[in-house]
């Protein structure tokens, strides 16, 4: 505990308590009240600066799990593979009586009877495309076959297996290493392929020169929004007097995405060789690598690779005697997605709930991490980062096409023959080659329904559509294209073009077995249990969405509901502090838009009976009878049948 203490200021001990409160719930189980009390004495705050984290994070639980604690991921993909079923599974054969609502804000863990199980439900796990998989304990178990129980709780160790050879159409620079037969993650390994040259270069550089390689590549962000890195980069006053800090965001959370997963626990020295050259470039003298909580694994592969470096003199005091010391440090998440918005994340570094700050006056280059200059990227962006210095700026923006430059990596998962990861020049692989061709095409019989090309949050795309794009050619004018789905590029500005985004690079594939409706409430019942609650409209707002689809799927369905989540959605977007308001809203406005004919079909039992009106004291003492109107009984109009009985 001392020693996580001493990975922060000495004025800034509260970035301790998520650390702390890892270490606690890992020897005892759970988070006591002493465990509360004791920790914030610890660190000189009040209990209640403590126990505000463990009800916020829903990885920190407040009683005992069983000896072998399972967490089924439940999120869209996962779900489209059987994980219900799985955990219908898992309860029966553990004799596990699931509870029957949430534990507060979080899913709730459900114990048998003997103790040595529990089970809970969990939000993405970030291996998409081996779904389903569970967390058992600390370990990840992939392609789980939800009828082979018995083995899956007899063969607790990992399976995790990995794509070996790149496709064709693949350009591999990211991922060069990852799936290598005679790859190993030591440094020597590393540094025998040539690790660490990038950096002894970039050091020899002026930090100017690195910026504007950086700006000339034309490398944007790589976690979803796609905006230019050294752009970024350069809000960095080259006098700065305060500390600046680099935070690399690892909190890989969106349905859909599962690149830097593989990054990590791969080929973690050529991430440290990126935030090295990084740090170097922005002076920031201690970078943290917040980490998602359920990368257990992730994490301990980094802090070894950390000590490996820092043995061999790439990170530490002087590094490569170049004058220049840089410190990285790990900070484990603890399962929330909101995290994964910079400002969330920087609160949650600083030992806060993940409540994103309000921009302006809070953009992280100004005033970020304890209110100094912080630059937030992502995995990716960072490992792009040592390439853009090997080949030169200039180079690098020659991969891939203008405004949409370099490789970058899309995960496919969902129903195709073979999901997985793709390292693609950005632009010059379509759609439909990602589909029919890298991922093997639809399974069989089966023809394409929809796709959702960026995340979760990403709007929906019908395959029946067509999308005017506009391209601009190398001599000057611009053209306008009609293309189908399949025709359309995988880069940045075609898919925002085609009305939806690039995002995180996560394509979920849904066939024409798939319900709308029920994708739908999916991902609205992921939105609602990740809101962070600070606004009213997303806070609010996201429940309401779940809470139709689930009565529709029910069967309760009234002929206003598709407009009324529409208007929710439309509500939603643009009223709240970060992003997230988008995120939740933008698959409900898709999908009522694109697929109105199965969302009519579940919405045709008549709206219900209005409330009685209200009175007023005086009203009710001068009224001899007041008029009241018929409700539905127990168990309650949603739950009432297409015809409106129950």
């Amino acid at each position: 505990m001392d020693d996580a203490i001493g990975r922060y200021p000495p004025d800034q001990k509260r970035s301790a308590s998520l650390p702390l409160l890892h270490l606690w719930q890992e020897h005892f189980g759970f988070i006591s009240d002493d465990a509360v009390l004791w920790i914030a004495a610890k660190l000189g705050l009040q209990p209640i600066n403590i126990l505000e984290l463990v009800t916020f994070y829903p990885m920190l639980r407040q009683r005992p799990a069983g000896k072998t604690h399972i967490r089924v991921c439940r999120t869209l993909s996962c779900a489209m593979a059987g994980s219900y079923q799985l955990m219908e599974n898992l309860c029966a054969a553990t004799e596990i009586q699931r509870n029957g609502g949430p534990e507060g804000i979080h899913n709730s863990i459900s114990v048998s009877p003997d103790g040595n199980y529990s089970v809970e439900f969990v939000e993405c796990l970030a291996s998409c495309g081996t779904a389903p998989v569970c967390l058992i304990n600390e370990t990840l178990r992939e392609n789980v076959d939800p009828y082979s129980i018995v083995d899956l709780l007899r063969d607790q160790t990992s399976n995790v297996t990995h794509q070996t050879s790149p496709h064709p159409l693949e350009r591999r620079l990211v991922f060069k290493n990852v799936g290598r037969k005679d790859w190993k993650i030591d440094i020597e390994t590393y540094v025998r392929d040539g690790g660490y040259e990038d950096l002894r270069k970039a050091v020899t550089m002026s930090r100017e020169q690195i910026v504007n390689e950086v700006k000339t590549s034309g490398l944007r962000g790589r976690g979803g929004a796609g905006f230019s890195c050294g752009l970024k980069w350069s809000f960095i006053k080259p006098d700065e007097k305060r500390p600046v800090y680099l935070i690399c965001n690892a909190d890989e959370s969106e349905p859909g995405t599962f690149k830097d997963r593989y990054i990590i626990h791969e080929d973690p020295h050529q991430l440290l060789e990126g935030i090295a050259i990084s740090c170097f470039a922005l002076n920031a003298h201690t970078a943290y690598i917040y980490i998602r909580g359920e990368f257990p694994e992730g994490a301990t592969v980094l802090e070894r690779a950390i000590e490996e470096a820092r043995a061999h003199n790439f990170l530490g005091k002087n590094i490569l005697d170049s004058g220049f010391d840089v410190e990285v440090y790990i900070h484990r998440g603890a399962g929330a997605y909101i995290c994964g918005e910079e400002t969330g994340l920087i609160e949650s570094l600083e030992g806060k709930r993940g409540y994103p700050r309000i921009k302006p006056p809070f953009f992280p280059a100004v005033l970020g991490l304890y209110l100094c200059p912080t630059i937030v990227n992502n995995v990716e962006t960072l490992c792009h980062v040592k390439h853009v210095i090997a080949m030169g700026g200039a180079e690098y923006a020659r991969i891939g096409r203008p405004n949409n430059t370099g490789t970058r990596i899309v995960c496919v998962s969902g129903d195709v023959q073979r999901p997985g990861y793709f390292e693609i020049e950005v632009g010059a692989v379509t759609m439909g080659q990602l589909i029919y061709e890298m991922a093997g095409g639809l399974k069989a019989g089966r023809m394409l329904k929809a796709v959702i090309p960026g995340g979760s949050s990403a709007k929906v795309l019908r395959a029946t559509e067509r999308f005017k794009i506009k391209d601009r050619q190398s001599d000057g004018p611009t053209i306008e294209r009609d293309l189908t789905i399949d025709q359309l590029p995988m880069d940045f500005d075609s898919l925002a073009a085609a009305g939806s985004m690039a995002g995180s690079g996560g394509v979920i594939v849904l066939d024409d077995s798939r319900d709308m409706v029920w994708a739908l409430n999916n991902i609205n019942e992921f939105y609602a249990h990740e809101s962070c609650g600070q606004c009213t409209p997303c806070r609010e707002g996201s429940l309401w969405m779940k809470k139709i689809t689930e009565r529709m799927l029910r069967g309760g369905g009234v002929t206003e509901d598709p407009h009324t989540l529409k208007t929710i959605g439309d509500n939603i977007a643009g009223r709240t502090i970060c992003a997230f308001g988008e995120a939740c809203a933008w698959p409900t406005q898709s999908f009522v838009e694109k697929f109105p004919e199965e969302f009519a079909a579940r919405a045709n039992k008549p709206v219900p009976p209005p409330l009685p009106p209200e009175y007023t004291p005086e009203e009710l003492i001068e009224e001899q009878q007041i008029p009241t109107a018929p409700l539905a009984h127990d168990p309650g109009w949603e739950k009432a049948g297409a015809a409106g009985t129950i």
